[in-house]
């Protein structure tokens, strides 16, 4: 994979660039690669760099990428003020419902019509998904869409007012749950030990509602890239991956990308 400064707004011009119709509303997607295809949902406050690294990473893996814009400045390094009016019209969009517990994001029906067309233009067994931060719960509720057999849950960090909560309907959560014991499907989720935005507790609130599905990783607050602009330990993928053999980081990534590879190839 080509390196790309990470320090610099990525031009992502090595993504096509599509805007995608579906229930009605068009939405920019990047996509790239070939292979079964896996949604990249990002992290607060946008596809920066080190997200689409992370998204080329996947392509390299030998999938074919679908990166939706969902907010945010496409490409930009998080920069202030804008990343915070970004992250605060993220708390209070209707799309989002960014402090309910046991409700989903409205943004998650469109993200399952969008595996659903993914995986009708890639082919292959079905679709994996992986959300972050404030996206990380969505990748569960995709579930829903019975193209989706690969969830990851990156620092899930919804609802921002609940430690505990988890941000899904208990509908669709008993449903997610009947379908992984039918068809025998798990969730990987990853979390640093001393995250304040992802916390002990919204693990354990999972794991007492999925039980083995549900396989949490919980890495060591040392193993986070010193050097991330953000103290508090927190993107296990993106700004606090130590791009290096060896790492905790590094394999957290290497693991998902076997995972997709395990659920999704034939």
């Amino acid at each position: 994979m080509t390196t790309r400064p990470l320090t610099q707004d990525d031009p992502l011009d090595d993504f096509e660039h599509r805007d995608i119709i579906l229930l009605g509303r068009k939405q920019r997607v990047y996509t790239m690669g070939s292979g079964p295809a896996v949604i990249v949902m990002t992290e607060m406050p946008g596809i920066s760099p080190h997200v689409a690294r992370f998204a080329r990473w996947v392509r390299d893996a030998g999938f074919t990428v679908y990166m939706p814009h969902i907010f945010g400045k496409d490409g930009a390094v998080p920069r202030m003020p804008g990343a915070v009016f970004t992250m605060i019209g993220g708390c209070i969009s209707r799309q989002f419902r960014a402090f309910q517990s046991n409700e989903s994001s409205p943004a998650t029906r469109w993200l399952r019509a969008l595996a659903a067309q993914a995986h009708k233009e890639c082919g292959g067994r079905g679709v994996g998904a992986i959300g972050m931060c404030f996206t990380g719960n969505f990748a569960l509720s995709m579930m829903l869409e019975p193209s989706v057999l690969a969830p990851v849950l990156a620092q899930p960090s919804l609802p921002l007012n609940n430690p505990a909560g988890m941000h899904i309907a208990p509908d669709e959560l008993a449903a997610v749950k009947a379908r992984m014991e039918a068809e025998d499907l798990t969730v990987l989720a990853y979390r640093f030990e001393g995250d304040t935005y992802c916390k002990a507790a919204r693990f354990a609130a999972y794991e007492d509602a999925l039980g083995d599905r549900f396989i949490g990783r919980v890495l060591p607050d040392a193993a986070a890239n010193p050097d991330s602009p953000m103290k508090n330990p927190h993107s296990v993928v993106t700004i606090h991956l130590i791009d290096e053999v060896g790492q905790p980081t590094v394999e957290a990534r290497d693991e998902i990308l076997e995972f997709f590879h395990m659920r999704l190839s034939d």
